[in-house]
């Protein structure tokens, strides 16, 4: 034994006093460790709730935020000013040249008059039956369809017990 209380050749605690037969000092050493261990793991997940915390705080601010994406930012205010600019020289363009287009329409629909006089009085060409047909069972389908998803949604959105009695009772 060296002059710390410890086995030189075993590496643990001298058993100071035998109760039950187990050992005092043993049972400290590992109700000490187990503490240590629990207050590394609690250091360690306050560490975790803090860096988490921090992040949560940069990710909802705005400003911070902004500083990280200047290049995204001012590269997408560039583009929507572009398309803004565009936008507006369109809307200029058409204003200027509808006068152009509707002499353009004027001409062409004096030349159809002229060319087929049974039908100036239609709007347009009247469509084969068929395609008529076709044209009217598509929209058939897709208003019945459209209510039926609205019937479907509504009933989700409607509590059981609040919906009306479709017998009328």
């Amino acid at each position: 034994m060296n002059g710390n209380g410890r086995d030189k050749d075993a590496g643990a605690p001298v058993e100071i006093e035998r109760h039950a037969g187990h050992s005092i000092t043993r049972d400290m050493d590992d109700r000490k460790q187990v503490e240590q261990t629990a207050d590394r793991i609690r250091d360690e997940l306050l560490l975790t709730l803090g860096e988490l915390d921090r992040r949560r705080e940069r990710a909802l601010n705005v400003r911070y935020q902004a500083e990280q994406h200047r290049d995204l930012l001012i590269g997408v205010g560039a583009v929507a000013m572009v398309a803004v600019g565009l936008g507006v020289g369109y809307a200029i363009y058409r204003s200027r040249h509808q006068e152009v287009k509707l002499r353009r329409q004027r001409r062409e629909a004096l030349r159809r008059a002229w060319e087929h006089p049974d039908s100036v009085a239609y709007a347009a060409k009247q469509r084969p039956l068929g395609t008529e047909l076709g044209r009217k069972l598509v929209l058939i389908f897709v208003t019945s369809l459209a209510t039926r998803i609205a019937q479907n949604s509504a009933r989700t959105l409607v509590p059981a017990g609040q919906r009306p009695n479709p017998a009328g009772g």
